[in-house]
């Protein structure tokens, strides 16, 4: 009679957290949509064509000389091209016409003419078509630059480079093949899958979410254990303990400090200053809003860092209690995690307020943080279970953890552009979690625009898939605990 009153108890529970899952879903469903925007929809092309480094200038352009550059889109919606150009450091007179063609449907996509006096030496003249251009992916494009009215000796020239050789890039002089590329850059966007298929993304999250919810309802029909409904319980139970051991471990972390909390605001800082000064000044890096770019990185490494270390010690550090009173063990790293992310919430007021002097401006992806931030908390409660159990078993975890955490941090940029690590050097950044987790939250902050939706993924399959690990591994270990302690 028990057993049924308990099951009738457990399905009420299983309804009513169903029923709110579902409402939180849709409505984060529809808030994701608005928040991410066009960037749901579209992204950087990866056909984009960079700008290569000049070596030489092509012929002068003077009238009935032209340079043609033939090139094979991989541009889904083509928005337009630009060309480095040469003055001869002199100042010149006329004009100079270009025009890009599509050579398989002898479509006109751009024709524009530039007044030389207003070109510079060395100067990227940007030709935007003015919209998005469909229907030249794979087709053979030219671009050609040509005057009508330019003499010799007062016009200009197309930069080149004269070494670069491409199978799918030919340039011309005068109608005349010759070798090398003209310093040219073709840019536009590509569609991205998640904004054509967004609707059915989310009706089949809705039914893995009700097939987990079945699962559970089944297991609890059946008299099983469920380990997600478990843990709810655990944590609902012990949440006056998580709340008491959340707020030791704040005490004592600030105890006989004379400023207390505040080194929560001051230390990121403190710590943003010293690097700020190193590498903008003696290194000179020149990133838009770089003490902004460098603060989210420290921020967030700090957390990443601090959580990790005392969550590490959470087993052997209670070992009194452990052995005394029963109580779920994984309540100890979870609630060392939880005192670090209290104090990450305060780390955010001074960067906040850094942003906010500094003129960057907020936009609405600036609400899509709360995923990477959460993202890194999931991770470092999946890592510091592992830690945990780890050192349970092998003391040495403490001095292995210390060093392998330096390296983490020199092998994320943090305080250094991604775009600087030698080729190949960038598999350290494709298999490092954080990397991804701070790469987010800059593109929120500082471009003020949604990431790419493989981000979303990239970070929620990192942060996922250590939990899974650190839990497995922490559970299996868990009952030989009070024989090692």
């Amino acid at each position: 009679m028990k057993t049924i009153e308990k099951n009738i108890q457990e399905f009420k529970l299983i309804r009513q957290i169903a029923i709110i899952l579902f409402i939180f879903y849709f409505l984060l469903a529809g808030l994701f949509y608005y928040l991410a925007g066009d960037e749901l929809h579209l992204r950087k092309s990866r056909g984009n064509i960079d700008l290569p480094i000049a070596t030489s200038g092509a012929v002068e352009l003077i009238k009935g000389n032209s340079v043609e550059q033939e090139f094979v889109s991989k541009i889904e919606l083509l928005q337009g091209v630009s060309v480095q150009m040469g003055t001869y450091m002199r100042h010149n007179t006329g004009s100079v016409n270009f025009e890009l063609a599509d050579t398989e449907t002898g479509q006109i996509l751009l024709n524009k003419s530039i007044d030389v006096e207003s070109i510079s030496e060395g100067e990227k003249i940007d030709l935007a078509i003015g919209r998005d251009i469909e229907g030249t992916y794979n087709h053979k494009l030219k671009l050609s630059i040509y005057s009508e009215d330019c003499v010799s000796g007062n016009a200009v020239s197309p930069l080149i480079n004269s070494n670069e050789k491409k199978s799918d890039l030919q340039l011309y002089f005068n109608k005349q093949p010759v070798n090398g590329i003209l310093c040219f850059a073709a840019y536009g966007k590509d569609r991205v899958w998640t904004g054509t298929y967004y609707k059915q993304i989310v009706v089949s999250g809705a039914c893995i979410l009700a097939c987990i919810i079945l699962i559970i309802s089944v297991r609890v029909k059946a008299n099983r254990k469920s380990y997600i409904l478990n843990s709810l319980y655990a944590v609902n139970k012990y949440k006056f303990l998580i709340q008491q051991l959340v707020s030791r471990d704040f005490k004592t972390k600030y105890k006989r400090s004379i400023l207390g909390i505040f080194w929560s605001f001051l230390n990121p800082l403190f710590m943003m200053g010293v690097q700020y000064f190193i590498f903008s000044t003696i290194f000179k890096s020149d990133i838009p809003y770089y003490h902004i770019y460098l603060l989210i990185g420290v921020v967030m490494f700090n957390y990443f860092s601090e959580a990790c270390s005392m969550a590490l010690a959470s087993i052997i550090g209670n070992a009194g209690l452990i052995t005394k009173v029963y109580i779920p063990k994984y309540i100890y790293p979870l609630s060392r995690i939880l005192s670090s992310t209290v104090n990450l919430a305060m780390s955010l007021l001074p960067l906040i307020g850094a942003m906010i002097i500094s003129g960057v401006p907020f936009s609405k992806s600036f609400l899509l943080l709360p995923f990477a931030l959460i993202c890194l908390v999931i991770f470092c409660l999946g890592l510091g279970m592992l830690l945990s159990a780890s050192m349970v078993y092998f003391r040495d975890t403490q001095f292995l953890w210390g060093v392998i955490s330096m390296l983490w941090m020199y092998a994320t940029p943090i305080f250094y552009p991604e775009n600087i690590l030698p080729e190949q050097f960038k598999f350290v950044l494709d298999y490092n979690p954080i990397y991804y987790f701070i790469k987010f939250a800059r593109i929120c902050i500082l471009q003020g625009v949604s990431p790419e939706p493989v981000l979303y993924i990239q970070c929620f399959l990192f942060s996922s898939v250590m939990l899974l690990v650190g839990a497995v591994i922490f559970k299996k270990s868990q009952d030989r605990f009070i024989l090692n302690l």
